[in-house]
């Protein structure tokens, strides 16, 4: 395999990696509170595999991760008294077994002990890291623009809505939910607004997706093709020179 091969190949690798982030964004297009994500490649420089007139070194394309936009998805209306969206930087806090989690996704319900869960069970917890319990029987329930949760006079509690300095600190753990992969403690998100009855859309936008899709597999055809001349050329470089010895 010649420097051409070796470059075209590690190009068809992040390709087909960013084809799959691509994918994956249009799939959650209608996930609530999902954001877009774009693979980061780079350069690294590497040995040739020849040194017959090849450059020195080598200039290889690399993965070096993916990239997440946090930036504001689309409220729309429910009126569901449980679903809960947030307008600006911040994310409500959620109990799991493996610990402390963080997600945008503000489809909460009531389990059938009155606690304020996600969908799947797993329990909202309020500014103090506590669970939030509602009473049925207390009447309906309000949430405030600051997440304070009320029934009547009573004061339940307040939702926990926190933010980080840096947001690169956050990793996907599944479910729409991410884990601090750092020491340092979220502070509250004091200047993010909660909207009841709303819910916060994907920022992806599936147009853009489409068409980046379809220039990264137009790039992808179009590497393949150079690498498939490249060897082509290699092949009858050989025959001929076998021909002249």
């Amino acid at each position: 395999m010649d420097n051409t091969l070796y470059v075209g190949l590690s190009r068809q690798m992040t390709l087909r990696r960013e084809l799959d982030i691509v994918a994956n964004n249009i799939a959650n297009a209608n996930t609530t509170g999902f954001k877009v994500e774009s693979l980061m490649v780079g350069e690294q420089p590497m040995a040739p595999a020849t040194t017959f007139g090849a450059p020195a070194p080598v200039k290889f394309v690399l993965d070096r991760g993916v990239a997440r936009d946090f930036g504001q998805g689309g409220l729309s209306r429910t009126d569901s008294p449980f679903d809960l969206g947030l307008e600006g930087q911040g994310f409500f806090k959620v109990s799991t077994p493996q610990g402390e989690r963080y997600t945008r996704d503000g489809h909460f319900r009531m389990d059938d002990l009155g606690k304020l869960t996600t969908q799947d069970g797993k329990p909202v917890l309020d500014e103090g890291g506590g669970e939030i319990t509602i009473d049925p029987e207390k009447g309906a329930v309000l949430v405030a623009r600051d997440g304070t949760v009320s029934q009547g006079s009573d004061r339940i509690g307040k939702v926990g809505v926190v933010r980080f300095d840096s947001l690169s600190v956050l990793e996907k753990t599944g479910d729409n939910l991410y884990k601090n992969t750092s020491n340092l403690q979220p502070a509250t998100a004091s200047d993010t607004l909660v909207r009841q009855g709303m819910l916060e859309g994907s920022n992806v936008n599936t147009i853009a997706e489409m068409t980046h899709m379809l220039e990264v597999t137009r790039a992808y055809e179009s590497m393949a093709k150079m690498m498939d001349n490249s060897a082509d050329l290699s092949s009858r470089s050989i025959t001929r020179l076998g021909r002249v010895q």
